[in-house]
């Protein structure tokens, strides 16, 4: 039997699992997505694209600006559905959601279970160092991301993987996962694994402030702020009271005897000071400016050998 599927799901990454589905045997009935946000340099109104994707298929999608309320409910109710698929969708489901569908809500988790739990699992994984993460397909239960297990897939993070390169594979690798995970669901084997609560790490929401770079932190944690950053909000830090953005830089197990911040060197690298070791920074790009290589970089000549970066605007 084919299943009828309910998606929510609003950013680049649910579309992935949301084309999949479209392109399978299953019917999506219905998309729930967040509301059309302003963007770019016009501050236009643009829907998000997950609804685009929809839309194209004539599928039905509502924006809710309230989803705790009788009238939510009874639109999903309308829609009878079987199951419902949550891939990033940015808000935490009520009760009354969760247990709608007559084969319950399960989600894509880009982190593997039970580790790093949270809106940012991507981004803290590479911050913190792993080397393995992976996607988790799992029932959905009222506490956040704690619901068994019904399938995983690992992969590697890549030595210079940025957030947004490993987000790309893992959207991919995600989508795959579900449509391995769809089968058993219609042929009605449910059974899941309950998560090792003892081993629960947290990947809370990203915040601007989050790529404020420490120069008296080790080099090696730096560098994995740089990737675990990019693309947004980026790791940075001021030299002249303007904001300076670092794309791109690797960790050198070259000690540093200057402050840390200092510049070391200006060349195919701009080399910078840390609390340990030095920090070889590829792509830079200063407020108002475009992003560069640090060797053009250095040809406009706001960085020179003993300048000292530091995290204020004055």
């Amino acid at each position: 039997m084919t299943l009828r599927v309910i998606f929510f799901g609003t950013p680049d990454f649910a579309t992935v699992s949301l084309a999949a589905l479209l392109n399978g045997p299953d019917d999506v009935v219905g998309l729930i997505c967040q509301a059309d946000r302003p963007a770019g340099r016009g501050q236009k109104l643009r829907m998000p694209a997950t609804k685009e994707l929809d839309l194209a298929h004539g599928v039905p999608v509502h924006q809710p600006t309230r989803i705790r309320n009788r009238e939510f409910e009874e639109l999903l109710r309308g829609w009878d559905p079987d199951v419902i698929v949550v891939v990033a969708y940015g808000r935490i489901l009520p009760t009354n959601v969760l247990e709608l569908p007559h084969h319950g809500c399960i989600n894509v988790h880009a982190s593997l279970l039970p580790k790093y739990r949270g809106a940012a699992p991507v981004q803290w994984a590479i911050a913190r160092g792993e080397t393995e993460t992976g996607v988790t397909i799992m029932r959905m239960s009222e506490e956040m991301d704690a619901g068994g297990i019904l399938l995983q897939r690992s992969t590697a993070i890549g030595e210079l993987e940025t957030a947004g390169e490993l987000s790309q594979r893992l959207a991919q690798l995600g989508a795959a996962a579900l449509m391995d995970t769809m089968p058993r669901l219609r042929a009605g084997h449910f059974e899941s694994m309950a998560q090792d609560h003892a081993a629960v790490t947290l990947a809370p929401l990203i915040r601007k402030t989050d790529g404020e770079i420490d120069w008296t932190r080790p080099a090696v944690e730096i560098a994995r702020l740089c990737r675990a950053f990019h693309p947004w909000p980026s790791a940075y830090s001021h030299v002249g009271g303007k904001l300076l953005k670092i794309h791109r830089a690797r960790a050198l197990a070259t000690p540093a005897t200057d402050a840390p911040g200092s510049i070391l060197d200006v060349g195919d690298t701009v080399d910078i000071a840390t609390g340990e070791g030095t920090l070889a920074v590829n792509e830079l790009q200063v407020e108002g400016r475009k992003r560069l290589p640090a060797r053009d970089f250095a040809r406009g000549g706001t960085l020179r050998v003993g300048i000292r970066l530091d995290n204020s605007t004055g």
